[in-house]
């Protein structure tokens, strides 16, 4: 079962360590953790996605209300939430492979955001599970590095209280 946690943190030196020590002393996984700062900057917002069983995500979330820098923690699922992940991708690309790549781009919503002599630079902003068809479908191209920033998320408009 994958959980997402949205964490309000204070912004100091010292906090992502400290929640981050927490997930490795009880053996928890982190799949993918984002952090910014929020409208205050005092606030930091993090996203960490885990997954366990019950028993594992109901004790994450109550070791991160435990943290004295942790001013609020939210748990949600992510068909209550919207999900957005970035990815960069910089492609080798010869005169026989350029279409292919362009169509690829065209079909994912994905922009060609850097170009040179045989090399590319591709964005693409999406879901997690697009991001990853997305990448799944690069494979067949001479891939030169990747970068992603991990799941950010909100819960959906519908089940924010003011």
């Amino acid at each position: 079962m994958k959980r997402i946690y949205s964490v309000l943190v204070e912004n100091r030196s010292g906090v992502l360590s400290k929640v981050a020590g927490l997930f490795w002393r009880r053996g928890f996984n982190i799949e993918s953790l984002a952090v910014g700062e929020t409208e205050d900057p005092n606030v930091s917002h993090m996203i960490i996605v885990s997954s366990g069983d019950g028993r594992v995500l109901e004790q994450i979330e109550k070791q991160l209300n435990k943290k004295i820098d942790v001013i609020k923690v939210k748990t949600f699922d992510e068909s209550e939430s919207v999900s957005r992940e970035l990815m960069l991708v910089k492609l080798r690309y010869t005169r026989s492979t350029r279409k292919d790549i362009i169509e690829t781009c065209q079909l994912m919503d994905a922009t060609i955001i850097d170009l040179s002599e045989g090399m590319m630079t591709i964005q693409i902003c999406d879901t997690p599970e697009r991001v990853a068809s997305f990448l799944r479908m690069l494979k067949s191209f001479r891939i030169v590095e990747i970068t992603r920033t991990g799941t950010l998320a909100l819960t959906r408009c519908a089940d924010t209280v003011s």
